[in-house]
C-alpha cells in the first residue's frame, strides 16, 4: 500500500483527504491518505520518519509551510514563493508550491488567458504571494492592494510586474482591471467582501480563494454585475490535483476529486443567506 499525507496543527478540518482518496479510488490505487500533527518543534523528525518509512509524499499546511523550506530541496518556484505545501518523498525529499498552481489552473478550467491580463491582487499573505508570482509567470501584471499598504509594497518589489497599494485604492484599480482575486480570509466568517460592490463590472473575471462558504458575497456581487466568477473551491482542487500528479506521475482524475470535494462543502453550512 502506498501512503500519502498531511502535516499540520491542526488537520481535522482539512478536505485533502476524501478528495485524495476518491482519487485512488478511481485509479485503482492501493493507497491510503493519512493526517499527522506533529509538535512545531518535530517538524524535522516527522519528514524524516516519513522518508524513512517509504510515505510516498506530503502536503503541508499552516503552520509547517514556512518551517520545511530548510528541511527538504526546493523546486524554483517555491524557493522564490518562500514557502512549501507538497513534498515529494520518492527520492531526495523535495518541497513545492502547488497553491500557485492551483490558482493557475483555476483560472485555466473558466477560460481566463493570464497572458497581458490586468490583475488585481488582494492580499499579501502567503496565499496572495504564490498567486503573485504565477500572475506574473503567466504575464500578468499585477496591482496588490491590502489593508497595510506596506505589506503590499514590501511584496511588489519581489515579484516582477507588480505595484502596491492600500485598499482604498481599489476602486481605481478596478476600473480597467481583467482579473480580481481576493487572497484575504474576509468573507469566511462573516457575510462581508473586501471590495465595494459598485466598483466591480461585467468584464472582471473574480476569483476568491475562500472556499467556506463556496459563495462568498464578494462572488454574490460579482454575478451581480455579470462578472465571471472562480469559487475557492477551485484553487483547492487544483493544488491536490497538481501534488498528486507530481507525486504518482499519473493524470489526476479531476471530476471525480472535484465530485468528492464540492460534496463534503455542500455538507457544510457553505453559504450565508
Amino acid at each position: 500500500m502506498d501512503v500519502y499525507g498531511l502535516l499540520g496543527n491542526p488537520v481535522g478540518h482539512s478536505l485533502s483527504p476524501p478528495m485524495h482518496e476518491a482519487a485512488y479510488r478511481e485509479l485503482g490505487m492501493d493507497a491510503r491518505y493519512v493526517t499527522f500533527e506533529p509538535d512545531p518543534e518535530s517538524l524535522e523528525a516527522a519528514i524524516s520518519g516519513a522518508s524513512a518509512l517509504g510515505i510516498k509524499g506530503l502536503n503541508v499546511t499552516i503552520p509547517f509551510k514556512q518551517e520545511v523550506l530548510t528541511l527538504v530541496e526546493l523546486d524554483d518556484l517555491a524557493d522564490r514563493i518562500g514557502a512549501v505545501n507538497t513534498i515529494d518523498l520518492t527520492g531526495t525529499p523535495t518541497g513545492y508550491n502547488t497553491d500557485a498552481a492551483g490558482a493557475r489552473r483555476a483560472l485555466e478550467r473558466h477560460d481566463v488567458d493570464l497572458d497581458g491580463a490586468r490583475a488585481v491582487l488582494i492580499g499579501a499573505g502567503g496565499a496572495a504571494r504564490a498567486i503573485a508570482f504565477v500572475l506574473a509567470d503567466e504575464g500578468a501584471t499585477i496591482q496588490i492592494a491590502n489593508r497595510t499598504k506596506e505589506r503590499a509594497e514590501e511584496l511588489a518589489t519581489a515579484v516582477p510586474q507588480t505595484t502596491g497599494h492600500g485598499l482604498p485604492d481599489l476602486p481605481d484599480l478596478l476600473e480597467n482591471a481583467d482579473v480580481l482575486i481576493n487572497a484575504t480570509s474576509v468573507g469566511m466568517e462573516t457575510d462581508t467582501s473586501p471590495v465595494p460592490a459598485e466598483s466591480l463590472h461585467r468584464h472582471l473575471t473574480v476569483m476568491d480563494v475562500v472556499y467556506r462558504p463556496l459563495e462568498t458575497r464578494l462572488l454574490r456581487d460579482a454575478k451581480q454585475t455579470g462578472a465571471e466568477t472562480v469559487d475557492g473551491g477551485w484553487m483547492l482542487l487544483y493544488q491536490g490535483v497538481e501534488a498528486l500528479e507530481r507525486w504518482t506521475g499519473r493524470e489526476a482524475p479531476v471530476e471525480a476529486m472535484n465530485e468528492t470535494l464540492r460534496g463534503e462543502l455542500t455538507d457544510e453550512a457553505g453559504a450565508f443567506k
